[in-house]
């Protein structure tokens, strides 16, 4: 299946479309029809059910647009950039990592440094996709994704559309974890929009300058806390390490998470733990499994804040395209917004018992500090009193330095105040690690159509129609009159209306042969159609058509809800039913 015929039926049928069309379209951007955004809510809901209501993790909805000060303490500033080359004759810009791996062999070019990048670009004689000119000798730059904005009128202060749902969770987490009862482990979840201003978005909805994150942050004690990995130790997954990687002869290895957990191809038990619920979860959805692996970042692709990194990847046209990222984050987002703000972004962890601890600290002399250095004297207190907790060897001496701005102040010991003393303590203040999986929706979305793609022949007529699971797809059941006369319109509107009821997904048609609302159905994916024929006067009993294998059974009308309503959940089986 090409991805053009799969952009195609998503037009035609009402899935996703370039946005702003009658202006001629905004690249990166798309607008998910009534079948996509269907499709969309009901793979969030899923994801919503597998990763905050059965994890009994929290969920929030912070806004889209936050201060620059988040951003600078979250590293997003400085590092959040990718590889920009500008043709020198027609002025087009193009990612230079995509370059490179659209033209050579090489995969994941974005890890390789800009140097080597331009050198690249020179060797393989690269030209510029929009005009043919050579791009050797252009410089490559750093461009930043984030979309900036202002923050209110005149004076503003300025800010950015968020380029991760997970800075809205770390910059409150002050007060979730008052909601947590500050006791870890605790997880928060969050489903919305995420902005990057890509370079040369493309793929249609796989890269996109607007899309749609699931994310979930699980907050952890790294000394004491371990997931129940036994619920996934016996999930087999396919996966494909660093070592296998730079092997020129590598391939993805075939484990399970227990295993890969023991011998250390995943380092992390809580990323393993992840790996195994996500597993079954894209399964549930509709990807599929012979397609489908789990990637380690090579060292070179770590973000600045991930420790270890493993991309769950589908393969898409000969492709692989990432999924979802599983990172283990360390302390550093909340150790650096806990430095950048005023605020508390550690939790008290109370000992079982009671220790009594040698505890290093200073009472400076101020009357010393201030006559002697002024302006800086708060600044070198403050110092003094850092420098004690994590070397008190240092004032051993008759003095001491600190620096502060690159200036060095040396200040004597005995005006300090520095000593030693035993103290009691009930517990510390640590700052808890964090496991991240971070889901990109928009491409889980465009995976499970072009994996339930399929085209086959059906009474002679070529069909097209979308394998989609009963959970997720957009319409579950369609309702036909076989004609709109003799009172059988009426009573489909009925059964439509009742089913609308049960909460069930209905699409009503009663336009065209039968055969032709059929094969509607299908192309949009939707798994039971009901027909309301002349029997159904006589004797209660209507059509159920399985989307399919096409087979149909009757299945009286007080029933019908019932039936269906088992056939969506899977208490029931179509081949049951038949």
């Amino acid at each position: 299946m090409s991805s053009q015929k799969l952009v195609e039926l998503a037009k035609r049928r009402g899935y996703f479309l370039q946005a702003s069309g009658a202006y001629g379209g905004v690249s990166g951007f798309y607008t998910f029809g009534p079948q996509g955004a269907a499709l969309k809510g009901n793979v969030e809901d899923a994801w919503r059910d597998r990763f905050a209501v059965k994890e009994g993790n929290q969920e929030i909805d912070a806004p889209t647009i936050m201060p620059e000060p988040v951003f600078e303490a979250s590293g997003h500033l400085d590092t959040f950039d990718d590889m920009l080359v500008e043709c020198a004759e027609c002025g087009a810009t193009h990612r230079a990592d995509h370059l490179i791996e659209d033209n050579t062999e090489l995969e994941d070019a974005e890890a390789i440094p800009i140097s080597e990048v331009e050198a690249l670009i020179a060797e393989h004689d690269l030209a510029c996709p929009a005009c043919g000119a050579a791009l050797a000798g252009e410089s490559v730059e750093e461009f930043n994704l984030m979309f900036g904005t202002n923050i209110g009128p005149g004076d503003s202060a300025p800010g950015y559309l968020r380029p991760e749902t997970a800075q809205g969770i770390f910059v409150e987490f002050p007060q979730l974890k008052e909601y947590a009862r500050n006791q870890l482990p605790f997880g928060v979840t969050q489903i919305g929009k995420a902005y990057r201003n890509e370079i040369s978005p493309r793929k249609s909805v796989i890269r996109t300058r607007e899309f749609t994150q699931a994310e979930l942050e699980l907050f952890i004690d790294p000394e004491e806390d371990e997931p129940d990995l036994a619920r996934v130790e016996d999930v087999e997954v396919t996966l494909y390490p660093v070592p296998q990687q730079q092997d020129d002869d590598g391939e993805p290895i075939t484990t399970t998470i227990g295993a890969a957990v023991e011998d250390g191809t995943i380092a992390s038990a809580w990323i393993g733990y992840y790996l195994g619920i996500a597993q079954r979860w894209y399964d549930r959805v509709g990807i599929d499994m012979d397609r489908f692996r789990f990637r380690q970042h090579l060292p070179g692709e770590l973000a600045h804040y991930s420790v270890d990194c493993w991309d769950a990847e589908s393969e898409l046209d000969g492709d692989w395209v990432e999924l979802t990222g599983f990172a283990y984050r360390s302390d550093y987002d909340l150790s650096k917004h806990g430095e950048y703000s005023d605020e508390d972004f550690t939790i008290f962890k109370q000992y079982d018992e009671p220790k009594t601890v040698e505890r290093a600290t200073v009472d400076p002399d101020m009357s010393y500090l201030g006559p002697e250095f002024g302006g800086a004297a708060g600044e070198i207190a403050d110092a003094l009193e850092a420098l004690a907790e994590r070397d008190r060897s240092a004032f051993e001496g008759d003095e001491v330095s600190v620096e502060i701005d690159g200036e060095t102040y040396t200040i004597p010991v005995e005006k300090t105040g520095f000593a030693v003393e035993e103290v009691t303590e009930a517990g510390e203040h640590i700052t808890p690690h964090v496991v991240e999986p971070s889901f990109g929706i928009d491409r889980v979305l465009y995976t499970i159509l072009a994996h339930s793609y399929r085209e086959d022949e059906v009474d002679g007529e070529e069909r097209t129609y979308l394998e989609l699971s009963p959970e997720v797809a957009p319409t579950f059941v369609g309702v036909f009159p076989l004609m709109d006369k003799e009172g059988l319109g009426e009573l489909a509107e009925e059964v439509a209306t009742d089913l609308r009821e049960a909460g069930l997904s209905v699409a009503y048609d009663d336009s065209g042969a039968i055969g032709r609302r059929y094969r509607r159905q299908d192309e949009v994916g939707t798994p039971f159609c009901v027909t309301v024929d002349y029997e159904a006067l006589e004797d209660g009993t209507v059509t159920v058509r399985e989307r399919d294998s096409t087979e149909q059974v009757r299945v009286e009308l007080d029933d019908l809800v019932e039936t269906l309503t088992a056939l969506r959940s899977g208490e029931l089986s179509f081949g049951e039913l038949a």
